[in-house]
């Protein structure tokens, strides 16, 4: 039989969890019936999308790659659903957006497709700069709405924000390294090893602080701004990474595998979502792209 969009559903969820159990969670259904999906879904595909081990279950490469198609998928049936909502789709317009680096192109590159294609007749205008900078910019009105790092947000007497999505820090490791098979990785086994830190969005300040108040000093191997970077870097062995579940993919460009596991104790989370000033009234254009990023978010949740 043919795979059904519930069962891409799930998969997607279990992928972007890393867990069965959390994807049920944010789902609001049964492990059962996330599993049962998935083994249909297996069983359609002829391959195995997860490797199955006491831990959980990590992405396999076939997986990996039919997550591309069922992302693609799940959007298309979202903008065939929504582009009936509303009569100014094709609306004038234009649309000024601020975004941070660490989300520019996981949640703004996805939402900014969708937006185009839902109103085409609205010129975008984009921006990219650091939390502070576009917290000025839209509170002097030069922006419209970003979509930005909001855990930290400062000035939240002046700025409206919600919540798009919430990520956990997870740790990143080379295959074959010790700590893959420990059954519990705590703060102090990360204090041992070369770190590599990714500098932007307050990520390392944030993670400096975690390890500082933990009782655990860093030894920092490398600083770098890219993502990519610090993927190749972990998968070739020259440390792990302590970063937020957002931009954790399996594989580096090289092709080599990255692990994450779950550490010990209490760790932040990191909250994306879109900010805009309070009291403001939010041109149509915007409100049309915060209501898409609505139903992004639903989706994720459904």
């Amino acid at each position: 039989m043919a795979f059904t969009l519930r069962q891409l559903q799930y998969f997607v969820a279990v992928a972007e969890q890393g867990s069965i159990t959390r994807a049920a969670q944010n789902l609001s259904i049964s492990q059962s019936s996330v599993t049962e999906a998935l083994k249909e879904l297996e069983s359609d595909l002829g391959v195995a999308l997860f490797d199955r081990h006491p831990r959980g279950l990590s992405i396999t490469h076939n997986g990996h790659q039919f997550l591309r198609h069922a992302t693609k998928i799940l959007a298309t049936v979202s903008d065939a659903r929504t582009s009936f909502s509303s009569q100014q789709n094709a609306a004038g317009g234009s649309l000024n957006i601020g975004v941070t680096s660490l989300v520019a192109g996981y949640v703004l590159s996805d939402l900014l497709a969708r937006y185009r294609r839902a109103c085409p007749g609205v010129e975008v205008s984009a921006i990219e700069d650091n939390g502070g900078y576009l917290e000025h910019l839209l509170v002097g009105g030069e922006l419209d709405v970003a979509v930005m790092v909001i855990s930290n947000l400062r000035d939240r007497m002046a700025l409206q924000a919600e919540i798009l999505e919430t990520s956990p820090y997870r740790l990143w490791l080379p295959m074959g390294h010790p700590l893959v098979s420990a059954d519990i990785i705590s703060v102090a086994d990360i204090s041992r090893e070369p770190l590599i830190m990714l500098t932007i969005d307050e990520i390392e300040e944030n993670t400096g602080k975690l390890l500082t108040a933990l009782g655990a000093r860093p030894h920092v191997a490398f600083r770098t701004r890219s993502v990519e970077a610090v993927r190749s870097l972990v998968a070739t062995g020259a440390g792990v990474a302590l970063l937020p579940d957002l931009v954790y993919r399996p594989w580096s460009l090289e092709g080599d595998r990255i692990e994450s596991r779950d550490v010990s104790g209490s760790l932040p989370v990191v909250q994306v979502g879109m900010v805009w000033r309070k009291g403001s009234s939010l041109p149509q254009a915007a409100r049309d792209f915060v209501g898409i990023a609505e139903a992004m978010r639903s989706g994720r949740q459904r």
